[in-house]
């Protein structure tokens, strides 16, 4: 493990890593209450995983996530590198599907993942592409989503379905719990191909997972169509990012996105991976992902998949709600906007806040307010949804009235969000 820093008692510090001055600003600052993780605690962590944290994300650009007073206070996103960064920094120029450009960070060494810690991003957040090379990610990504309800064994199962589907295929994925519900799987790739036809991949794969689970999987895109675990193909999208390995996530009890061997996923629990424990367990078990590069393999058998559920008539699906409409896209229409299929997904709107839990003290309120219906609803009829702005997000919360009585459901008009 490296040396930790160790500064005077409240006053920054200055340490010298790999030839780079590096400093760390309020060092106490308490960016975990619950286990009191300081800022300078975060900066260590980083330096104790370098090598595994800069397999994920080193030499890619990142957009950073940003929680300078804790996980407590209000975040923000930030994809454009701070103008006053030191000049062995990295940025590069990426452009995004709205047409703006920004100069995005691209870590390559300990200092300068320390120099992110001392920002407070706890994530790391990079592009499935080199920065060499921007339009050819060299990184498929499958991102599995359990509903509301559905239970950690059932990941894990999805996550063993995906791995035996992607083998069929000729390709690798390496594990690692997402540090919240959810489990990732990112297969290395050879750069010969775009952004959409790695996303098309990833739908076709989504879709032949959904088919051999048999109800424990989806890749239906709109939230109110899902059950089971949501095989989140969109995250293959240009522009959009996935917490990297080793990641610290913004949860009470600093959980990690930890890289896993496929030996450890059916046993895996992800909170026993957090800020605290992974140093000792890299220092002892090194990167379970150290091989990744040398198993990139071809998208081409996915492709032809794909092209087969073509004639199948699943041709494209839903992208995501900021980019432009795509040629085959289908209707771009929430189920429960569609009139044809309103009574199937009754939903209402009933809370909005600047952060999830006043989002969430909402949905409590609104509750109390209406006991009858509460009673009916499932854990999977709670839609908790992330907004996200330009620099922020926030949160909504819809509710699926499938479950309730036709005659005691309510019309609840959308509420206002309140401005943090």
């Amino acid at each position: 493990m490296r040396s930790t820093i160790t500064p005077p008692p409240g006053e920054s510090t200055t340490r010298t890593i790999g030839g780079h001055e590096v400093t760390i600003s309020n060092p106490d600052k308490v960016l975990f209450p619950k286990p009191k993780y300081t800022k300078l605690d975060l900066a260590n962590y980083y330096l104790a995983v370098s090598e595994g944290a800069l397999h994920g994300a080193g030499g890619r650009p990142n957009m950073l996530v940003r929680f300078p007073n804790g996980i407590g206070a209000p975040s923000f996103y930030q994809k454009r590198a701070p103008e006053s960064r030191p000049p062995w920094i990295e940025a590069v120029t990426l452009r995004f599907p709205s047409g703006r450009t920004a100069d995005e960070v691209v870590p390559r060494t300990p200092a300068s993942l320390v120099w992110l810690a001392n920002l407070a991003c706890l994530e790391l957040h990079p592009h499935p592409v080199r920065a060499e090379d921007l339009d050819h990610p060299d990184e498929l990504r499958v991102d599995l989503d359990p509903v509301p309800g559905i239970k950690w064994p059932q990941v894990r199962q999805v996550a063993q379905l995906a791995r035996a589907v992607l083998a069929d295929f000729g390709l690798v994925g390496w594990p690692k719990t997402s540090g919240s519900r959810g489990m990732h799987l990112f297969v290395r790739i050879e750069r010969r191909w775009g952004f959409d036809e790695v996303r098309r991949s990833a739908l076709a794969l989504a879709r032949e997972v959904e088919r051999r689970g048999n109800g424990l999987a989806t890749s239906k895109w709109w939230k109110e169509e899902r059950q089971g675990v949501f095989v989140d193909y969109n995250q293959n999208a240009k522009d959009r990012t996935v917490a990297s390995a080793y990641s610290v996530r913004p949860v009470p009890d600093a959980r990690v996105s930890a890289p896993l061997s496929w030996d450890e996923v059916d046993d895996a629990d992800p909170e026993d991976f957090t800020l605290g424990t992974m140093p000792q367990r890299f220092a002892h078990l090194g990167d379970p992902h150290a091989g990744m590069d040398a198993s990139a393999g071809s998208l081409d058998g996915l492709l032809e998949l794909s092209a087969r559920q073509e004639k199948e008539g699943q041709g494209d699906a839903p992208w995501p709600p900021h980019y432009r409409k795509q040629p085959g896209e289908p209707p771009r229409v929430q189920p429960s906007k569609s009139r044809a299929r309103a009574e199937k997904y009754p939903l209402i709107e009933v809370s909005r806040g600047k952060d999830k839990k006043e989002a969430l003290a909402g949905l409590a309120k609104w509750k109390k307010q209406h006991p009858r219906v509460a009673k009916h609803l499932e854990p999977a009829d709670v839609l908790v949804d992330q907004m996200r702005g330009r620099s922020s997000a926030w949160y909504r919360i819809r509710l699926n009235l499938q479950h309730v009585p036709e005659k005691i459901r309510p019309r609840t008009p959308s509420p206002t969000r309140k401005r943090a």
